[in-house]
């Protein structure tokens, strides 16, 4: 759980500048929904792409948003100036523990390789109970539509139990998937 009497999701998604802008523009308003509902961010601490348009978007409406920023990364993914705090951590592994402990669920939007890593790496410590914490897709433009493909060929296949399956759920519209989150983690 959050260590505030403030809930708080963490937010994967991706840091490249060159995506198309539908994707930027959906980040910034569930950045903006996310902080009117008072619930606080836990992310990357990047100040690009969907990262700092996430962060952006919670900063304008007056949430609170807290990055976390691998030393090994090495600039490579710039600090956000503007963040409630931002924590420097050696490596992506204390990363991913100290979003885990700071939050009370996950959220995914469109991102690469790091975002795979974290969103499969929170469902992975979910199935071997080293949280029980919500997991959600936010799936702009069906951007996870191959991803959910593949998890439920894996479940038919028996390589993923029917119940890990269900460890996550995947919303098209940023209101329904915060509907939910909320309503789970009590916010």
């Amino acid at each position: 759980m959050s260590t505030s009497k403030n809930k708080r999701l963490c937010v994967f998604c991706g840091a490249s500048e060159h995506v198309p802008d539908k994707y930027r523009s959906a980040a910034r308003s569930f950045g903006e929904s996310v902080a009117r509902r008072g619930v606080g961010i836990v992310y990357g601490g990047c100040s690009t792409g969907l990262m700092g348009a996430v962060a952006d978007g919670a900063l304008a409406a007056g949430g609170e948003v807290i990055g976390v920023l691998p030393d090994v990364l090495g600039g490579r993914e710039p600090g956000h100036p503007r963040l409630t705090e931002l924590m420097r951590v050696p490596d992506m592994h204390t990363r991913k523990a100290l979003m885990t402990a700071l939050v009370d669920g996950f959220v995914a939007l469109p991102g690469g390789y790091g975002t795979l890593d974290e969103l499969f790496e929170a469902l992975t410590w979910r199935q071997i109970g080293t949280h029980a914490k919500p997991v959600a897709l936010l799936d702009v433009d069906d951007y996870f539509a191959p991803l959910i493909a593949f998890i439920d060929r894996a479940a038919r296949e028996g390589f993923v139990a029917e119940r890990a399956r269900n460890f996550f759920f995947l919303e098209h519209d940023a209101e329904r998937l915060l509907d939910e989150l909320t309503r789970i983690i009590g916010a």
